[in-house]
């Protein structure tokens, strides 16, 4: 199956006549009738390591340009070059965008944009889930979308693992039972649940943490291969907010603290950094040190109310899948470049 459309013939550099011809000759098996690396090396009578030498030196000498026509009505949904730069600028493996607008609200995204992120999300994590795997989640809008969207089939895990705490002194619905009941029979898991409240007393973490039902939740959060998580801002408008899991007092020492995003009830600041605030050792969920060490972290959020969030948990390396809306990874772009930054630029 050919790769793209392979124009041959451009500039031809000064080499030898059989070491171009051999280039050439690797180039179009590869290119045009779509062999593999191995095949070539065959075929040519070289190693494999030298078939992907010639192919890139074609490459970058020019003698091979790759055209990809796309369909006229996606050209301009489809944002590659966007998804690759932001890419390079932190370090991610894999940037997703979705057209939809996420609108200005943390809580309130319209219903059709959150779905497409969910899709997008979805895709994407299915991707990368192994049948040995244990999948960790977080509760929020975005995790519900995701699991929504997930499709019956389409990936298998052997547990699907509830990261943070939900309960709180108000009735709120965090959507963890239905993100169980979606990931669990579609991904054929079995569920761990975490049954604590996400905010207590130091002193009640660190009973939780001790209990055995509790801590083996937590152990097995903590070591899942692969997470899904949204982020939020530090504002009134947020589920931790309306479900009355922290108070304005609360913002205001955490604003103070220089704290832009949460992610499992935990505060970063624009840098990615923990935020050392009272919140922190109250806190029943995954550490974000968990999460940056976790093999596969997929972020789907977006939204004007969440770009300095979704700034600071890819700075911090709390993702290395980005699941966003084209606004948001726009002015990700705009914003002023770290030192390390500009090295990967």
């Amino acid at each position: 199956m050919s790769r793209g459309t392979v124009r041959i013939g451009a500039e031809q550099p000064a080499e030898g006549g059989q070491d171009l011809r051999l280039m050439l000759r690797a180039a179009s098996m590869y290119h045009l009738e779509g062999a593999t690396q191995a095949e070539i090396a065959r075929r040519l009578g070289v190693s494999r390591a030298t078939a992907g030498r010639l192919i890139a030196r074609a490459r970058t000498r020019g003698l091979v340009r790759v055209v990809f026509d796309v369909p006229a009505h996606l050209a301009t949904s489809l944002r590659t070059d966007v998804e690759e730069e932001v890419e390079r600028r932190f370090g991610l493996d894999e940037v997703v965008l979705v057209d939809d607008d996420l609108g200005d609200s943390a809580t309130n995204a319209p219903a059709s944009a959150l779905a497409s992120l969910g899709r997008a999300a979805a895709e994407a994590l299915t991707r990368r889930l192994r049948p040995d795997d244990v999948l960790g989640f977080t509760w929020g809008p975005e995790t519900i979308a995701v699991a929504d969207a997930v499709t019956g089939r389409s990936a298998s895990c052997r547990r699907v693992v509830q990261l943070d705490g939900s309960m709180s002194r108000v009735h709120y619905r965090t959507g963890v039972d239905h993100v169980f009941g979606q990931l669990v029979d579609k991904l054929g898991a079995e569920q761990v649940r975490l049954p604590a409240p996400l905010y207590a007393d130091a002193a009640t973490v660190v009973a939780l943490r001790a209990d055995s039902l509790l801590s083996q939740a937590m152990q097995i959060g903590d070591s899942a291969d692969v997470m899904v998580f949204g982020c939020g801002p530090v504002d009134t408008d947020t589920t931790l907010f309306r479900g009355a899991y922290i108070s304005e007092a609360d913002l205001e020492d955490l604003a103070g603290l220089g704290a832009v995003g949460e992610v499992a009830g935990r505060f970063y600041d624009a840098h990615g950094r923990d935020v050392d605030s009272p919140l922190a050792a109250r806190t029943v969920g995954v550490d974000l040190d968990r999460i940056r060490h976790c093999p596969t972290t997929v972020l789907a959020s977006g939204g004007t109310a969440k770009y300095a969030a979704v700034l600071g948990a890819v700075r911090g390396g709390l993702a290395n899948v980005l699941v966003t809306d084209a606004g948001c990874a726009q002015w990700l772009l705009e914003q002023p470049q770290l030192p390390e930054e500009e090295e990967r630029a």
